[in-house]
């Protein structure tokens, strides 16, 4: 699994190109912005786009996702229906819905190429937050970062869900790459080592 990640917007949203080698087949995950630049970057990428995922409904994650969207029409658009505004005003955490999304739901598998993504629902920072898990990677967006966790305090956000949601993470097996939203990689292992939240979270439990 080849994955590049590009920091955009104004408080640097990291959005990721994730590429299956064995099939060339590729996703984008949380086009936050700079809608240009995404589709610009991606065709250079050298994958063919199979799905955009989104992890939230925050403008900070999806602002380019209309754009992306439109240059690759057909592409399914992978979110979860508690953050998608279909009419009307949107809640703080909502986008507005675009064509090709799929509402997805806790256990469902999304394949890209031959990786398989299972989507976990995370709610805390969003009503709809969710991760994508494959094997070896975690896409957390603003559930898990590297030694900490997403802000509560906006309009959705619930401190007592992300305290469940981030249990729930520490609990599973093994260990994988962590991609964040924002800022830095880490990995599972280190998260339930030294990350404060969690282990906070885990005393709650």
């Amino acid at each position: 699994m080849e994955v590049k990640c590009y920091q955009v917007g104004s408080i640097g949203t990291n959005c990721y190109f994730v590429g299956d080698e064995a099939t060339k087949r590729g996703c984008i995950v949380d086009p936050g912005d700079e809608g240009d630049r995404l589709v610009q970057l991606w065709k250079e990428f050298g994958y063919e786009l199979e799905s955009i995922l989104v992890t939230h409904g925050h403008y900070d994650h999806t602002t380019a996702l209309p754009k992306v969207a439109a240059s690759f029409p057909g592409i399914p658009v992978m979110i979860h229906r508690e953050d998608v505004c279909e009419g009307g005003s949107p809640a703080f955490y909502q986008c507005m819905h675009v064509d090709g999304m799929k509402y997805i739901k806790d256990g469902d598998t999304i394949m890209v190429g031959s990786i398989a993504f299972v989507v976990y629902e995370t709610p805390g920072h969003t009503p709809g937050s969710v991760v994508f898990k494959s094997q070896d990677a975690m896409f957390t967006g603003d559930t898990l970062f590297a030694g900490s966790c997403g802000r509560v305090d906006f309009p959705g956000g619930d401190w007592g869900k992300m305290c469940v949601s981030l249990r729930r993470l520490a609990s599973l097996p093994g260990d994988c790459k962590i991609y964040p939203g924002h800022e830095y990689t880490s990995t599972l292992d280190t998260e339930r080592r030294t990350n404060p939240f969690i282990r906070s979270a885990m005393q709650l439990g």
